[in-house]
């Protein structure tokens, strides 16, 4: 699935809030060896890795045009590769930090994958991971709506991506499952205030859109984008209008 970085980055303020929650409740440690799951352009990976100095980082994402952009961010202790989330959790690497921002939503059955993740962990190492709470969020509910409806189900052929995002009972016992200690899990809004249904548009165009997009030619895109719009513009009459973008955040430390 090709990731725009620019397009992203629209809202890039909104996106880094979560991301400083998340680091802020790593005990921070000096000379540790981390590793940035779903890094991205890297940036994020780069200011964590000032906070815990001395350490060694790796980021890892599966998008080249994303790691494109971490190559500015590259130095003797800051490394960048092109691997998706699964394949480094099937490694046999140990990492005294693990940690993912907004990355995991794009990995597939969580039961499975979280302890495989925990098991790159050394003993005492830190787990900070956060993620969307996709099915409690509007933008994503409106669009799960329109994929199972005609004619967008035939244009995508059936195609549907469920969220893998469990509850934090859930992620709770999978956590306590598999030696994770000093657990904490929560739920935080981030709120988005927009000025018009074209920003909330551009919101979810930069992320949970892409792969019902690109799966679309072009007349079947116009007609997609344009009824999702009316859709967003009919559940938010009001401007300016809240979105209360929810994410889960949790971390621990291996027994």
């Amino acid at each position: 699935m090709p990731w725009n970085p620019e397009l992203y980055d629209q809202y890039k303020d909104v996106r880094y809030r979560p991301f400083y929650d998340l680091a802020a409740l790593i005990q921070p440690e000096d000379d540790i060896k981390a590793i940035d799951l779903g890094c991205g352009t890297g940036e994020q990976t780069s200011i964590l890795a000032e906070k815990l100095k001395g350490s060694v980082f790796l980021g890892i994402d599966s998008s080249p045009q994303m790691l494109e952009k971490s190559k500015k961010y590259e130095n003797e202790h800051l490394h960048f590769a092109l691997q998706t989330i699964e394949e480094a959790a099937a490694s046999e690497q140990q990492w005294d930090l693990v940690f993912s921002n907004a990355a995991l939503q794009w990995a597939d059955d969580h039961e499975k994958l979280f302890p495989e993740i925990i098991g790159l962990l050394k003993p005492s190492g830190q787990l900070a991971i956060q993620m969307p709470v996709q099915n409690e969020n509007v933008l994503n509910q409106i669009l799960m709506q329109m994929v199972d409806e005609e004619p967008y189900a035939s244009y995508l052929q059936h195609f549907k991506r469920n969220s893998p995002v469990l509850s934090m009972d859930d992620y709770a016992q999978i956590l306590f499952d598999n030696g994770i200690q000093d657990i904490e899990i929560f739920q935080k809004v981030y709120p988005i205030i927009a000025d018009d249904h074209e920003a909330l548009y551009t919101f979810i165009s930069g992320t949970a859109l892409l792969p019902y997009l690109e799966r679309l030619n072009e007349e079947q895109k116009e007609i997609f984008i344009t009824e999702f719009k009316a859709r967003i513009a009919r559940r938010f009459p009001k401007y300016p209008a809240i979105y209360a973008f929810k994410r889960i955040l949790m971390y621990g430390r291996k027994k």
